[in-house]
């Protein structure tokens, strides 16, 4: 994964951006009423927006950093990829204006939020779309087909060794190895876990007995690592290592699954991930501008990759001033447009959001609004 060029702020170095001295020129005509596609279009803004939350985004983050600021050269975009977990508490906290996180808003997350974003609280507004490889590090072996049931044997420790009869099973002619299977997994809270486990548990429910959760069953065996970087760099030392990581960050020397859904082997794309969230739906009971999703995790349609993970920003509905507004709501505009998201996709190997799901980003986005 491409290091971010501003480092990682502690907690101390968050809450102080947080007194923030932002401006905006033509604040009368709010900024990012359409999307043209450019960081250029609107009022040009000026300030330090502050971000925190998914490493999954690091690489998509950076790519937008660089096309808004080029376009908004007044403006400073800090972003600490410390997860989503932590994202969403400093969020939460009122220490930054958005958050990155592979997983909505909780119900009592959203309750939280009011306090600082208001009565009409906080909204989940798709940004990233984005496969979740299940990757190894197994000399001489870059492909191979495994069954949802497989895969979640290997991180419970039922399958413990690359020879396995149940891989062999599903690969006939690979060459597997006589050597120990390392799995690895986030140590930190984490959208990308939270996805991952909601896939097996839906997928492999008679040997998944846990539900999907940002937090990693601490009973199980293995290795851990903090953050998506930490997880690929612990696959590439190990050999014989075995973990989920956003395909973004995995590097061309690690194997890549392909999962089985209906009666194929599917392969990681981005056209399937992008597949996999047109075949789902939007989460009940939440309000007309969040658009968090609820994704298909069971679908049959081989031309979908179902472990994918789709990443949001969280932003207040209301914000204290017309400035703030200003700057939050020409980020996210930037960031849903088709020069946005085709930026992301070039950095981060994710996929764009469909033209109905932009659109309906860029409405929630418009929605954003001084606190009365």
């Amino acid at each position: 994964m491409k290091a971010l060029r501003i480092g990682r702020l502690s907690a101390v170095a968050v809450v102080a951006a947080g007194a923030l001295a932002l401006s905006a020129c033509g604040s009368d005509n709010t900024a990012g009423t359409t999307n043209t596609g450019s960081a250029s279009s609107g009022p040009k803004v000026t300030g330090t927006l502050t971000g925190t939350g998914s490493s999954a985004q690091s690489s998509a983050i950076d790519a937008w950093k660089q096309g808004f600021t080029q376009a908004n050269p007044g403006v400073t975009v800090q972003y600490s990829p410390d997860g989503s977990g932590a994202g969403r508490k400093t969020f939460i906290s009122g220490a930054s204006q958005f958050a990155g996180t592979d997983a909505a808003m909780k119900t009592d997350e959203l309750e939280s939020a009011k306090a600082v974003c208001g009565p009409d609280g906080a909204l989940d507004i798709p940004v990233y779309i984005s496969p979740i490889a299940v990757t190894f590090n197994v000399s001489g072996v870059t492909d191979l087909n495994l069954t949802a049931d497989t895969i979640a044997k290997i991180f419970r420790g039922t399958i413990t060794n690359w020879n396995d009869p149940a891989i062999a099973a599903d690969n006939s002619g690979a060459k597997l190895p006589d050597l120990k299977i390392t799995p690895v997994h986030r140590s930190d809270d984490s959208g990308t876990t939270q996805n991952f486990t909601e896939y097996l548990a839906a997928a492999a429910p008679s040997v998944w007995t846990d539900k999907g959760a940002q937090t990693w069953p601490a009973s199980l065996p293995g290795e851990n690592a903090k953050g998506t970087s930490g997880v690929v760099k612990t696959v590439t030392d190990t050999p014989g290592a075995f973990a989920y990581a956003d395909d973004s960050a995995v590097t061309g020397t690690l194997g890549k699954a392909k999962v089985k859904v209906g009666d194929k082997f599917v392969a990681l794309s981005a056209d399937g991930a992008a597949k996999a969230v047109a075949l789902s739906k939007p989460v009940d009971g939440r309000a007309a501008n969040d658009l968090a999703i609820n994704l298909d995790r069971k679908t049959t349609d081989s031309s979908a990759y179902p472990i994918v993970l789709v990443s949001y920003h969280v932003v207040c509905t209301t914000y204290k001033d017309q400035a703030t507004v200003d700057l939050v709501k020409a980020w996210e505009t930037y960031v849903v447009s088709a020069d946005g998201q085709k930026n992301a996709a070039a950095a981060a190997k994710s996929a764009p959001l469909s033209s109905d799901l932009a659109a309906k980003a860029k409405t929630a986005i418009d929605s954003i609004k001084v606190k009365s």
